[in-house]
């Protein structure tokens, strides 16, 4: 291949979402090259920037000085992210864990307090293979390398070449203390979980209290002999072991046990919920792809179609059975799920969007998603999203890696920047991330921002420093206007809010200003009441009253006072 092909190749890779996670207010990628992105909520140093300062758009990790080296002195690939609710981790390609972030409970596995860049967690260098082998084989022992990480909650979970899992940060203890509450314990030290030795951990997912792991059946795995394995806080009957008892010792889901027909090949835990991927073994002329929920249930995010919990594993109700479904993630009080055809559907708080209650709707928008609900693409391939390859859901928001990579949408709560669309406003239907951004690490091809044109790299480094000036001023600009676009939306989405209960829309501007520029008030007033049902014209009505009992209320306030002020200056004159 020539240099060129190279250089187009590498470029392709470092434009490439591998995969995303997401964790309560932040957001990361991994690109095709190694690098890390993040954006979002600063808070804590969990993006890794070092700083606390929220980020709107995707800025990349900084992994380039010296103390970012693998031991044979090159610079790392990263292979691997995990997100846990202010705290990250990253897997690099000479097994090193990286993480940063909040460290209260030891989940960065360092000691300290909140660490605002990426450091080593160099306790797993401590530790041998020995560590899962019997004391014959104690001699041979051999550096540990973890193949694969996972966070959630305050804690982290990692996998090892070996197949065992280890786990730090706020656990469930391995064993019962005899308190009658159960109660997780912290520690900054990885420790292994010994109920599996002898098998192979090969996915394994966390939310606040509990872990869900699939394990081989025997030795090593053979690629459908999975076990599904939950243990920790079972309170709302997440663990799907048919009771609400916390387990401290890992325990076979009966329904995905070794005699099952269903194989399970994804696994994900919102705070107090989990969601199962499957396919029936059976049906051997067709692929079933099913998703399985149990947990809590109060916002929908089960999926049952009711706000009832359930200690079960059940079938989500009104997925199509003819669509097979290649990633599933949980939020806070949401669920998301995302097919090969690129069918996206999502349930649970505030119509699935995993919007908190102070973002509520009222009227016909209001209410969750007992059921799944399709999100749909406004794109050229709409409703569908082209090329799916992930869906990660936060705490309050959604991301969708599609196009093969090579696009980022999201939707939910805005704030931080965490949708990376370079605004902090909620969005109620899914909106384009800023990939890639546009920033040093894309100077072999560069778009224009207002004209959409691709301006290859020059020879002339006189002209690349001109480029490079003028694209600095347009992003400034951009910023600048796009900060004065956020306070005016949030202005209008303050007073919207206060006037018909719901965020402003961009649908709720009137047809004659979207078509002409030009705005007659009394004539959209007058058609704004003609198409208000009763609900919302007595919501406008009370609105009306307050606002006029305020006014009328100031007023006299000020009259008193005027009143007095004459009354004391009347007495100070005649004193006088």
């Amino acid at each position: 291949m020539d240099a060129a092909g190279t250089s187009l190749d590498a470029r392709n890779l470092s434009h490439k979402v591998a995969s995303i996670a997401a964790g309560e207010a932040h957001t990361l990628a991994l690109t095709g090259d190694g690098n890390v992105y993040a954006w979002g909520r600063g808070t804590f140093g969990r993006l890794g920037t070092g700083s606390e300062k929220d980020e709107l758009f995707p800025v990349r990790i900084d992994f380039d000085s010296a103390r970012y080296r693998s031991a044979q002195g090159k610079r790392l690939k990263f292979v691997e992210i995990a997100a846990g609710a202010y705290h990250s981790l990253a897997l690099a390609d000479d097994g090193s864990i990286w993480s940063w972030g909040y460290n209260t409970y030891g989940q960065l596995g360092v000691n300290g307090e909140h660490v605002l860049v990426p450091c080593m967690l160099d306790r797993f260098l401590e530790l041998g293979s020995d560590y899962l082998s019997d004391e014959s084989e104690a001699h041979s022992r051999m550096p540990l390398k973890v193949s694969s990480v996972k966070a959630g909650g305050m804690m982290s979970l990692a996998i090892d070449n070996l197949g065992a899992l280890w786990m730090w940060g706020n656990c469930p203890p391995q064993s019962d203390s005899g308190d009658d509450e159960f109660s997780l314990f912290s520690t900054f030290t990885p420790l292994p979980v010994w109920s599996f030795h002898g098998h192979t951990v090969v996915k394994v997912a966390c939310g606040n209290e509990h872990i869900v792991a699939l394990v081989s059946a025997g030795e090593t795995y053979k690629g459908s002999d999975l076990v599904c394995y939950s243990w920790g806080n079972n309170n709302h009957g997440q663990l799907g072991l048919g009771d609400t008892y916390s387990r401290f010792q890992p325990q076979v889901v009966e329904k995905f046990n070794q005699s099952s027909t269903w194989v399970v090949y994804a696994v994900a835990c919102g705070a107090f919920h989990t969601a199962l991927l499957a396919v029936d073994d059976r049906a051997s002329d067709t692929l079933r792809s099913v998703c399985w929920t149990f947990g809590l249930g109060d916002n929908g995010q089960l999926g049952h179609g009711t706000t009832q919990s359930a200690s079960l594993p059940e079938q989500v109700k009104g997925l199509p059975q003819n669509e097979f479904l290649n990633s599933v993630d949980c939020g806070l009080f949401h669920t998301s799920v995302v097919s090969m055809a690129g069918d996206v559907w999502s349930w649970g708080m505030e119509k699935g969007l995993g919007l908190c209650p102070d973002a509520s709707f009222s009227g016909i928008d209001a209410g969750d998603a007992l059921s799944p609900r399709v999100i749909s693409c406004d794109g050229p391939h709409g409703p569908k999203f082209a090329g799916p390859v992930q869906v990660a859901c936060g705490a309050a928001h959604t991301v969708l890696v599609a196009d093969e990579g090579y696009k980022l949408w999201s939707w939910g709560r805005g704030r931080s920047g965490v949708l990376g669309t370079g605004k902090t406003l909620d969005c109620f239907a899914p909106t384009t991330v800023l990939w890639p951004p546009s920033s040093e690490d894309f100077k072999e091809e560069k778009v224009d921002l207002f004209y959409g044109v691709k301006k290859s790299k020059s020879k002339d480094p006189r002209r690349i420093t001109e480029m490079e000036e003028k694209l600095s001023v347009a992003m400034e600009e951009m910023r600048l206007l796009n900060s004065k676009l956020s306070l005016t939306e949030k202005y209008a989405s303050i007073l919207h809010g206060s006037m018909f209960g719901k965020p402003f829309d961009e649908r709720d501007i009137p047809i004659s200003l979207q078509n002409s520029g030009a705005f007659d008030i009394a004539k959209e007033w007058e058609n704004m009441l003609e198409s208000l049902d009763r609900g919302k014209l007595v919501r406008l009505e009370m609105f009306y009253r307050n606002m006029l009992a305020g006014v009328k209320d100031k007023l006299l306030k000020r009259r008193i006072q005027e009143i007095i002020k004459e009354s004391l200056d009347s007495s100070t004159s005649g004193n006088g």
